[in-house]
């Protein structure tokens, strides 16, 4: 059993609310493959129905209500001076009443392979009888699920990716395919994927080409940044730049910037290449603050921020607000999902650096202090009284492998690492409070779980 809600706005005083995309959405949301869709009205004057969502019916219907319960007929219900403890704004609304008596309270539709069960002209609504006015639909799911859902969707993106990179020139493709096949949390299409949703023009490939595109973009900095930093390995693997050499990383990530921006531009919203160029840009204007910091290692928390939200937080945030655009989704949940994602990037980001102390980062624990990547973790135990002039002092050398493993414990005994984990935690919850008091269209559960597994991973 799974359960949800659906937020609703109504703008007339009686109106017809069309919710079938929306329970589709559900469905998908909550994997259900086979069983039964349970929703309940939660207003007494908002009645549930099924019928033909066309126009000219749709105003026979409201005419036919009116007829039958007309608002100008005395109610007893809207005599005040009947009734007891009756509210300070309770509207004479006793015709709302009457005319939800010819409607359903709830109803119980089908699900078949996935799909919700309606016939060719069937539409299932929300009917307003007493709008303008805030409103909410009960949803509870009952039957098979579908397992590791979560796992399909990851498929969805591969999918893209391989079809992305297999008509492109060896020279490149192969490189950037033994890239991503060496894996990789794909989390920003999986937020493309998931914000695409968010708005009434959502279409499933288009989003698929928009989040490869967007990790494209990802990868290819990766293999810039790899250069820059003359890593060795990624993800278990020989980099780009130490297996080819510098030339061929360069030119690798070049062609996939440009592939990934004309992927973007060919889906025609002016808006979504705004704002995947806007993070590009933040990207390369940060990665030459990192690199001009560490004339001055490590660096302080403002020049860390600054960085940070260039370099990790931009992409995560754009990749929430382009899916959001892609789908024509409303300003107020644009801005709101740009907020989520910029909190849950620098979490991102930060927990990353705490986990860079641990034997669970997957490289050579110490390998970015020795590169001198900027670390929080590093900069707050640097700071501390008692520890940071040996830190400082111990940085200020050549960091062969006895010194840096005295640099990983000092930052371990300053409690920096707690206060980093602390600082990420307060963020994500500031991106859980971004997702409070919008419509997010039953996406907002799996933003908030993910948003949750950023600070989850440190521990």
């Amino acid at each position: 059993m799974a359960g949800d809600r659906i937020a609703l706005q109504s703008t007339r005083p009686t109106e017809f609310m069309d919710l079938t995309g929306r329970l589709q959405r559900v469905i998908e949301k909550a994997g259900l493959l086979n069983g039964r869709v349970h929703l309940q009205a939660l207003h007494t004057t908002l009645g549930l129905a099924m019928n033909e969502n066309e126009p000219l019916l749709l105003a026979d219907l409201e005419a036919m209500l009116r007829r039958l319960a007309p608002a100008e007929a005395t109610y007893l219900h809207d005599d005040f001076s009947l009734r007891r403890a009756v509210p300070e704004d309770e509207p004479a609304n006793g015709h709302a009443h009457a005319r939800n008596l010819l409607l359903q309270p709830s109803l119980t539709l089908l699900v078949e392979d996935g799909e919700l069960l309606v016939g060719r002209w069937q539409s299932v609504f929300a009917v307003e009888l007493d709008g303008p006015r805030a409103r909410e639909v009960a949803i509870q799911l009952e039957g098979e699920f579908a397992k590791g859902r979560p796992d399909r969707t990851r498929r969805l993106i591969e999918l893209e990716l391989e079809r992305q990179l297999h008509a492109d020139p060896e020279q490149v493709g192969d490189p950037m395919r033994r890239l991503v096949e060496a894996g990789g949390k794909r989390f920003r299409p999986f937020l493309v994927l998931l914000t695409a949703r968010l708005g009434p023009d959502y279409d499933p490939l288009r989003a698929a080409t928009l989040a490869a595109a967007v990790e494209l973009i990802h990868a290819a900095t990766l293999v810039h940044d790899d250069y820059v930093d003359e890593s060795p390995q990624r993800r278990g693997r020989p980099t780009v730049a130490a297996a080819e050499g510098p030339a061929r990383a360069i030119a690798v990530g070049d062609f996939y910037f440009a592939k990934a921006t004309r992927l973007i531009a060919e889906l025609g919203s002016p808006d979504v290449t705004s704002t995947i160029a806007v993070a590009m840009e933040a990207i390369c204007r940060s990665q030459i603050d990192d690199l001009e910091l560490r004339g001055r290692y490590p660096g302080d928390e403002a020049d860390y921020l600054r960085v940070v939200r260039g370099k990790t937080a931009a992409l995560i945030a754009a990749a929430c607000v382009a899916g959001a655009q892609l789908s024509g989704a409303s300003a107020e949940v644009v801005e709101r999902v740009r907020r989520y994602g910029d909190a849950v990037g620098v979490a991102f980001q930060m927990t990353d650096d705490v986990v860079d102390f641990s034997d669970r980062s997957g490289k050579p624990m110490g390998q970015d202090i020795r590169e001198r990547v900027l670390s929080l973790p590093l900069i707050y135990a640097s700071e501390d009284e008692a520890l940071g002039g040996e830190i400082q002092q111990l940085l200020a050398g050549p960091l062969p492998d006895r010194e840096l493993r005295r640099v990983v414990e000092l930052v371990g005994r300053s409690g920096a690492l707690d206060r980093v984990n602390r600082e990420a935690t307060d963020l994500v919850q500031a991106a859980l409070r971004e997702l409070e008091g919008v419509d997010l269209d039953g996406v907002k559960a799996t933003l908030a779980e993910i948003a949750e597994s950023v600070v989850d991973r440190s521990a």
